[in-house]
């Protein structure tokens, strides 16, 4: 912390926001969101797309800075726009669901891909729902099918509960198969899915 403030003071952008994920998260010093956002603003305006992201967040769950959907995505852009995964994920979210930009799902599965296609899970998983789903005029069971399965090989639980239903259901392109649906719920079920708990219940199966 101590030669991370004096590189920051001194207008380094990667050591300001050193410092403002230390106040973030009470490291070596008091936890302090007031002066969090203001090292991640610092190192943001340089253009450091982490610290965008992370002033995204701030303004988004209200830490530090009063709750502003506007500079929330205001910062997202920036980051996703530099090619920051996870920022090119949550902007997504932004645009499915209407938050601080008018609702659009094909900006939304835009977003959503480029950051699946940099290999994010969770987006892997929300472009595969948009896929199964339809919606933006995506439907496409075989897409749907291979980004749950990206995401569910990395271990995400919802998409290891996702890619079960497609096995249990039967998906186009994939065969119908009870045996890989409970191999996939019991992976999301040993990580607290309650949807797969549910399912696995209803068969009298455990895990």
């Amino acid at each position: 912390m101590k030669w991370c403030l004096k590189s920051a003071n001194q207008g380094y952008a990667e050591a300001q926001f050193n410092v403002g994920t230390f106040y973030d998260f009470a490291i070596g010093v008091k936890k302090d969101p007031v002066e969090a956002v203001k090292w991640y603003r610092k190192a943001a305006e340089q253009g450091l797309a982490k610290a965008q992201y992370n002033l995204g967040v701030c303004y988004y769950h209200g830490k530090g800075v009063k709750k502003d959907p506007a500079e929330v995505v205001k910062w997202l852009r920036k980051a996703a726009e530099q090619g920051l995964a996870i920022a090119q994920n949550d902007f997504g979210a932004c645009y499915a669901k209407g938050y601080g930009v008018a609702k659009n799902d094909v900006e939304a599965v835009k977003w959503y891909r480029k950051a699946a296609e940099q290999g994010l899970a969770i987006a892997q998983n929300d472009l595969g729902v948009f896929y199964e789903k339809g919606y933006a005029g995506t439907k496409n069971e075989v897409e749907a099918v291979k980004w749950y399965r990206k995401a569910a090989e990395q271990g995400l639980a919802i998409a290891q509960f996702n890619l079960g239903n497609c096995y249990y259901f039967g998906r186009k392109g994939m065969r119908q198969d009870r045996n890989e649906a409970v191999r996939w719920w019991r992976k999301a079920a040993k990580q607290g899915n309650a949807d797969a708990q549910h399912n696995l219940r209803q068969l009298n199966i455990s895990w």
